[in-house]
């Protein structure tokens, strides 16, 4: 159950008792609508560092997670704790082994976004394959054929590798 009090305008969550800043909401509200530069900006500024080249939802999606980290606090010691521990419990504490993934394969169920000509392009990693508007296709490569008519890397394409990682030595 949620309360909305007009005396001080701050929303109550009956499940947490927690109170949310008002101006908060405001600036995550506002990022659906900020232009890309700004987003862009605005990741700098609070993460101090360059924003990765992914897509839009990417970056509005990680900024509003660490506006209310900012505001209300991150994760709770406990938590970062547990986390710690399942991934021991995973790797035996082998950071490099938590690193590796089965497969270079997005996980299934992941949902790739682009933009691309003003038109969303939305792409579902199956267990197999890849979905495109209904359709099944074998690699991105050819989901981003379908989509542009041209010949495209689909994992670049989908801003899943970087272009300039090969350059700075790193794949």
């Amino acid at each position: 159950m949620t309360k909305f009090s007009t005396e001080n305008s701050r929303v109550e969550t009956a499940n947490s008792g927690l109170y949310h800043d008002p101006n908060v909401l405001g600036r995550l509200a506002a990022l659906k609508t900020m232009p890309t530069p700004e987003l862009k900006a605005q990741w700098r500024d609070l993460f101090d560092r360059e924003p990765p080249p992914y897509n839009r939802r990417f970056l509005e999606s990680r900024l509003a997670y660490r506006i209310q980290e900012l505001a209300f606090g991150g994760l709770k010691p406990e938590t970062v704790e547990r986390l710690k521990a399942l991934g021991e419990e995973f790797d035996g504490g082998n950071i490099a082994v938590r690193r590796i993934r089965g497969e270079d394969r997005p996980i299934a169920g992941t949902q790739l976004l682009r933009e691309w000509q003003g038109v969303e392009q939305t792409v579902t990693v199956l267990a197999d394959a890849y979905e495109w508007q209904g359709r099944p296709y074998q690699s991105l490569s050819s989901v981003a054929r379908a989509i542009t008519g041209t010949r495209w890397n689909g994992w670049l394409f989908f801003g899943l590798k970087n272009h300039r990682s090969k350059e700075r030595g790193r794949s």
